[in-house]
């Protein structure tokens, strides 16, 4: 199982080195993609990720930073398999995704282009809900909503995280969150990752929530990375490695990692 981070990046002007959030799990030779930050597709197929081998896309929110290489990297899967004469292993490709209205744009976007996106695969885009998405092939992805988008009781919820489990490995992806506490239900008594967001949070106020909650995090990987890390990540890391029980590292564009 690896992880590949395609973007690191909180959703801040344009950073040297840093794209927008994004970053995919490979598993049993499949990728589960979650959100789509600018660029994210040129990024992996220069990492030498198969985009042919994606089965699911999961988008926490539709804020920009989030969804801004969507259509791109639906459009290099065409390219691609158009490329190499093979269509994706999934002939059809599920996007979750919180806000179908944003989809629609984005589906209005890929019709003009070339041959109206004619593809030879399926992309079937579901409404994010509460629950477990999906549960196939030895892995379950679960969402839970959070704070971080206003809410009007009796509405759809507009952000969410989200768990991955495998019979060996447990990853909580916090997306942009109001709180810690949004987190809580999807991290339980603990994980082996918790991918979180640094983009409206202090490493300091991070820690010390996850030591509160006493969740068993074995790995505390920052993501989405805000200004205090961006400034200086050599200090922020000390910090949190001075804070934190387990190991913390802050995730890199263009880099992956064995779990």
């Amino acid at each position: 199982m690896k992880l590949y981070f395609f973007g690191t990046c909180a959703g801040t002007e344009p950073m040297p080195g840093r794209k927008h959030v994004s970053f995919a799990l490979e598993h049993e030779h499949s990728l589960y993609w979650f959100d789509a930050g600018e660029g994210c597709s040129y990024t992996a197929h220069i990492m030498g990720v198969d985009l042919l081998s994606i089965q699911r896309i999961f988008i926490s929110h539709t804020h920009m930073d989030h969804v801004g290489g969507l259509a791109n990297l639906l459009w290099n899967i065409r390219k691609i398999s158009r490329m190499k004469g093979r269509p994706p292993a999934n002939k059809t490709i599920g996007v979750y995704i919180p806000n179908l209205e944003t989809w629609d744009g984005i589906m209005k976007i890929l019709k003009n282009t070339e041959e109206g996106f004619k593809i030879d695969f399926t992309v079937d885009a579901q409404v994010v809900t509460d629950g477990i998405l999906l549960n196939e092939n030895g892995i379950q992805i679960s969402a839970v909503h959070n704070h971080h988008l206003p809410h009007t009781a009796g509405t759809p919820w507009m952000s969410f995280s989200y768990r991955i489990d495998t019979p060996d490995k447990s990853i909580v992806f916090s997306g942009d969150v109001k709180e810690f506490s949004d987190l809580v239900p999807l991290v339980g008594t603990g994980c082996d990752v918790l991918l979180m967001e640094t983009g409206h949070h202090k490493i300091t106020d991070i820690c010390a929530a996850i030591e509160k909650s006493r969740a068993d995090i074995k790995n505390l990987f920052f993501l989405h990375n805000g200004r205090e890390i961006l400034q200086n990540a050599q200090q922020a890391l000390l910090t949190a490695k001075s804070l934190f029980r387990g190991n913390a590292m802050i995730c890199e564009d263009g880099t992956s990692i064995e779990l």
